[in-house]
């Protein structure tokens, strides 16, 4: 099941319902907004706009038992983590390449 924005930390039911005046009706939309637009909704300061992204954020990265992780993960952040898991598998080689070269060598 998915998460509603009421199971947010920090968001009870009018906080919900100010936010989903201002379009951001799900835990998802909530995740991906800016600080900026977050906090133009009455009753956000920018303090509590960055908890609740950042708590909305660590919610939708919990994967549901019905959805694939990768569905719900913005496309940046898998690139980002293509690209990190690259980077660790050039090291290793790299590694490799290093070791047994200088073996004999005193």
């Amino acid at each position: 099941m998915k998460p509603a924005i009421i199971d947010i930390t920090g968001i009870g039911p009018a906080a919900a319902a100010a936010l989903g005046e201002h379009g951001f009706s799900s835990v998802k939309a909530l995740a991906r907004a800016s600080v900026a637009q977050v906090s133009s909704v009455p009753g956000f300061s920018t303090a509590r706009a960055e908890k609740v992204i950042a708590a909305a954020a660590e919610l939708q990265a919990t994967p549901a038992a019905d959805t694939p992780a990768a569905a719900d993960t913005p496309k940046e952040d898998r690139k980002d983590k293509k690209k990190k898991d690259k980077k660790k598998k050039d090291k290793k080689k790299k590694d490799k390449k290093g070791k047994g070269k200088n073996k004999n060598k005193k």
